[in-house]
């Protein structure tokens, strides 16, 4: 009797081959043959769901974006009236930043995708969609932080990028710790911020 193959179990599978190959040796690695190494199938299987490298880079990509989505939409629904909204806020930025083993493999695939992107058309709209995605998370933290100021929102994105790119690039120099410390100290120093008397969702 044949294996009965569950489509979207199978496409996670060659998705989350494509980020290991990409943060182990970049995206030009990851070709079909290589993700079907990686992810223990055949090439024919691969190419079943993804028709090349664009296709897989593209399906990575928006994994990418799906996972903070979910990670960000799970920190609102455990939001209790007494949290510290500077804790939360930190948090939430957080999960932008490679702070374990599973952000960094994202950080790697968002930093070769942007290189992509800037050459690419077809890959443009997709850098777009991160690029102002993390903007309106960054705007809405810093609105319940009592900043409405849009300079202070590109402040904190270009923290949040700045911190991304060294932390991925130097992992052994920029310690997660030290990411953490770091974001704390920008938010904590934000001009004109205050403590609410709650801490409202993202």
């Amino acid at each position: 009797m044949p294996k009965i193959v569950n489509p979207e179990e199978r496409r996670r599978e060659v998705v989350e081959a494509v980020f290991r190959v990409v943060a182990r040796g970049g995206i030009q690695q990851a070709t079909l043959q290589n993700v079907a190494a990686e992810a223990g199938l055949a090439v024919g299987s691969v190419r079943h769901y993804f028709a090349g490298h664009r296709d897989l880079l593209t399906a990575a990509a928006r994994e990418m974006v799906h996972r903070v989505e979910a990670r960000v939409r799970d920190r609102r629904a455990r939001l209790r009236p007494d949290d510290d909204p500077y804790t939360v806020a930190e948090d939430v930025a957080g999960q932008f930043l490679p702070l374990d083993a599973g952000r960094a493999d994202e950080t790697a695939v968002w930093l070769e995708f942007a290189v992509a992107a800037r050459t690419d058309p077809e890959l443009r709209s997709i850098a777009a969609e991160l690029h102002d995605g993390l903007r309106t998370v960054a705007g809405r933290l810093l609105d319940r932080l009592g900043v409405t100021d849009p300079v202070a929102t590109e402040h904190l994105a270009a923290v949040l990028d700045g911190l991304a790119l060294n932390a991925a690039l130097h992992p052994d120099r920029l310690q997660p710790d030290t990411v953490r410390a770091v974001l704390r100290q920008h938010l904590t120093q934000l001009p004109g911020a205050h403590r609410p008397g709650r801490a409202d969702a993202p």
